[in-house]
């Protein structure tokens, strides 16, 4: 039913990744084969190509569903349905920035004062639209120069600065640049073509797929903990769970208390589980979960 494109590249791990903890894994023969499937009736083909294109073909018809970010969503200018934001990107949780960076001992800390610069600013980027866009609207007379990587290197004998992307800021900062302005946050989106996401039987299908993948997501974040605790701890044990509904509780057999259940924070957990034992909790289990689905 669904024809899906999946990123390759930088966000190729960990978007197969997520497809395998969802159950939808993606099977292909080989590491650099473009072509792959997925075993589920929704999905009829899948194919694995750079996130620069997704926008442009999923805009297109050619695939019915995708992954890319919004930044290439952006820079092609792409009109596509976002059905949902993704919480990842290639090496953590948190979305990319689309920075512009100028050496470390330029004079100029923001756009704003780029429009000082004399003569015509060279901006070195892999988001040409994106950037002579923000530098049109700043009002900055400049030269984009289109970079096919280490984009960053090219200052300041090619290129007065550069538009890249960042997660952290580390690399640029160990090319000694220094960030002046973010002109996008840029986050993973799961998108689908217009047209598609119209079709009641494919958005039914794209919604279903679309849950698996967030609540794979939002598992990664949280555990389900279970606990006995007796009546004489039992308020102060629930002073300390939080919980994404009220926690579970069932009496134990013979009157010996009670038996727990929340699901946590795992970021937490660490601190929380020695505070239970302390307030009477006894038993405790901490147990991985695959899916939240709301």
């Amino acid at each position: 039913m669904l024809k899906i494109v999946l990123p390759k590249g930088s966000l190729e791990a960990a978007t197969l990744e997520l497809f395998r903890e969802a159950d939808l894994e993606v099977r292909r023969s080989s590491d650099v084969d473009y072509r792959a499937s997925i075993d589920d009736p929704r999905v009829a083909d899948v194919r694995i190509l750079r996130p620069q294109e997704i926008p442009t073909y999923v805009a297109e018809g050619m695939f019915d569903l995708g992954i890319t970010g919004r930044d290439w969503i952006e820079e092609q200018e792409a009109t596509v349905t976002s059905l949902s934001l993704l919480g990842y990107s290639k090496a953590t949780s948190r979305p990319i920035h689309v920075v512009l960076a100028v050496p470390e001992a330029s004079p100029f800390n923001s756009l704003e004062e780029l429009k000082s610069h004399g003569g015509k600013l060279r901006v070195a980027t892999e988001y040409p639209k994106l950037t002579a866009r923000t530098m049109r609207e700043a009002g900055i007379d400049a030269e984009v120069l289109l970079s096919y990587g280490a984009t960053e290197a090219k200052v300041p004998e090619i290129a007065d600065c550069v538009v890249e992307i960042t997660e952290t800021g580390r690399a640029l900062r160990a090319a000694g640049l220094k960030v002046i302005h973010t002109l996008l946050i840029s986050n993973t989106e799961l998108i689908a073509n217009p047209e598609s996401a119209k079709d009641p039987e494919k958005r039914h299908a794209m919604e279903q797929l679309k849950s698996l993948l967030l609540g794979t997501l939002e598992a990664r974040t949280k555990v389900l903990v279970k606990l006995n605790v007796g009546s004489e701890h039992l308020q102060s044990v629930l002073d300390l769970l939080p919980s994404m509904r009220s926690p579970t509780i069932a009496e134990l057999s013979g009157g010996a208390g009670y038996a727990l259940e929340t699901v946590v924070a795992k970021r937490e957990i660490n601190v929380l589980i020695p505070a239970l034992k302390d307030a009477g909790a006894s038993d405790l289990l901490e147990i991985p979960l695959a899916k939240i689905i709301h």
